[in-house]
């Protein structure tokens, strides 16, 4: 059985500032079967989702990236020095009638600013959307948000121009493909 997606495309784009936080989000439009809805709203649920991002984020990056679980948190570490990348606080979990989110405060790693650790975080929602669906059918506002994010490749002071450049060009730009392709993938509705 497939669900059906829609990324949906923000026409202000990605704007990073030279100082202060990043913000970034990638939203789609899930249709699938209204049978699969009512599970959706469970903590277990969110935790399988999460794990389907971070499996996917381990596949398309053909193994150079894979996360690390520990009763505080993920760590994604890259390659076999286990290098942290990126370290998570514990998720927390919100759930209600339309909707749920699991979301990680950035704690630290070597993508995070000294200033941003700790006061960013990662957030995937899932809200039903309003109606105009088909008969039989749900649709679903899926989102992955990271905010308040400072990214340490952007720099400072007479730096901070061309790494703000340099940081769009590249993290940023990966990361987006990477979550948008990680929103086209829930259409297959595998979760571990």
């Amino acid at each position: 059985m497939r669900a059906t997606v829609r990324l949906v495309d923000h026409p202000q784009g990605q704007q990073v500032p030279e100082t202060g936080a990043v913000d970034s989000t990638q939203e789609a439009e899930v249709l699938l079967p209204r049978d699969m809805l009512d599970p959706l709203w469970t903590r277990e649920h969110l935790e399988r989702l999460a794990r389907a991002y971070w499996q996917y984020l381990h596949r398309i990056s053909l193994g150079l990236l894979r996360t690390v679980y520990a009763p505080d948190g993920p760590t994604v570490v890259l390659g076999a020095r286990s290098l942290a990348v990126l370290r998570f606080g514990a998720p927390r979990y919100r759930t209600g009638a339309s909707g749920g989110s699991v979301e990680w405060r950035i704690e630290r790693g070597m993508l995070v600013a000294k200033e941003g650790r700790g006061s960013g975080f990662l957030r995937i929602s899932v809200e039903r959307a309003p109606a105009g669906t088909p008969p039989g059918h749900a649709r679903l506002e899926v989102s992955v948000a990271v905010r308040n994010f400072y990214p340490w490749l952007r720099g400072s002071g007479r730096f901070a121009r061309l790494g703000t450049r340099l940081y769009s060009a590249t993290q940023l730009r990966i990361h987006v493909v990477v979550t948008r392709g990680f929103l086209r993938s829930l259409g297959r509705l595998e979760l571990p």
